[in-house]
């Protein structure tokens, strides 16, 4: 059973950083296209960015493009998605997602073949 464990989470200011971690086991890691997705209660969850299987494509929700960064270790089976500028509108639970032989560019949850459990992401105004 492939596992995905998020971690890095926490609560920072307004204008802040935080840098989350994807460790993904059980799975043939260099395969999977990675994406970060969020989601605040009674909303849907949104695609915040995505990282192709070989790390040459990188895609961002508009609200955080020159903000966020995503990036992967093929060789530690982790993605990455550093945070700066932060603003309270990105308060949320991030999760981490892999999608088989995809490119990262899609934003249907349901395209997603694993997800880990989650971490929250507090910023305070």
């Amino acid at each position: 059973q492939a596992q995905l464990v998020e971690s890095g989470g926490g609560l920072v200011q307004a204008g802040g950083s935080l840098r989350l971690s994807c460790a993904a086991s059980r799975i043939t890691f260099s395969s999977y296209a990675m994406a970060w997705f969020r989601q605040v209660p009674g909303k849907e969850r949104e695609f915040v960015a995505g990282i192709r299987w070989n790390g040459g494509n990188t895609y961002y929700t508009d609200s955080v493009k020159g903000r966020f960064t995503i990036s992967r270790d093929n060789a530690k089976n982790t993605v990455y998605l550093q945070m700066d500028s932060l603003k309270p509108d990105d308060t949320a639970v991030y999760y981490c997602a892999a999608d088989a032989y995809g490119l990262g560019s899609q934003p249907s949850p349901a395209e997603y073949d694993h997800w880990g459990q989650g971490t929250q992401v507090t910023v305070s105004s």
